[in-house]
């Protein structure tokens, strides 16, 4: 449930403070509810306006470094090496070995579950 008017005693600790009015003993106009947002247009005045709200004036003004200027290079890096080439037959053969010994494991793993299975059934069972 939101109330009408979108405030709530929750979002009062997210709420700017109230305006102090500056040293210079001039008012400022009192904004109303829902003022000072990024839709209301009350920070577009230019850089300077917002700090009129926040006390923030804007990032440090940033000089572009001279024309030309790169970072220094102290090594330069050898070109890559060529990989020895690959022996696709031997690569195969290892491939098949190893796909046969892995299978050689699963079906011995099958023959001691199964054995184990018909164990434990026949205990029940009888």
């Amino acid at each position: 449930m939101t109330t009408p008017s979108g405030a709530s005693p929750e979002d009062d600790y997210w709420r700017r403070p109230p305006d102090q009015s500056p040293p210079d003993g001039t008012v400022q106009p009192a904004e109303g509810p829902g003022a000072g947002g990024p839709a209301s247009g009350a920070d577009v005045g230019g850089p300077g306006a917002g700090a009129r709200q926040s006390g923030y004036s804007g990032p440090p003004p940033t000089t572009p470094p001279p024309p030309g200027w790169r970072p220094p290079i102290h090594v330069q890096v050898p070109p890559p090496r060529q990989l020895p080439p690959q022996d696709m037959a031997g690569l195969d053969q290892g491939e098949q070995r190893a796909q046969r010994l892995t299978y050689g494991f699963g079906a011995v793993a099958a023959v001691v579950l199964v054995l184990l299975t018909c164990l434990l059934c026949s205990r029940v069972i009888f």
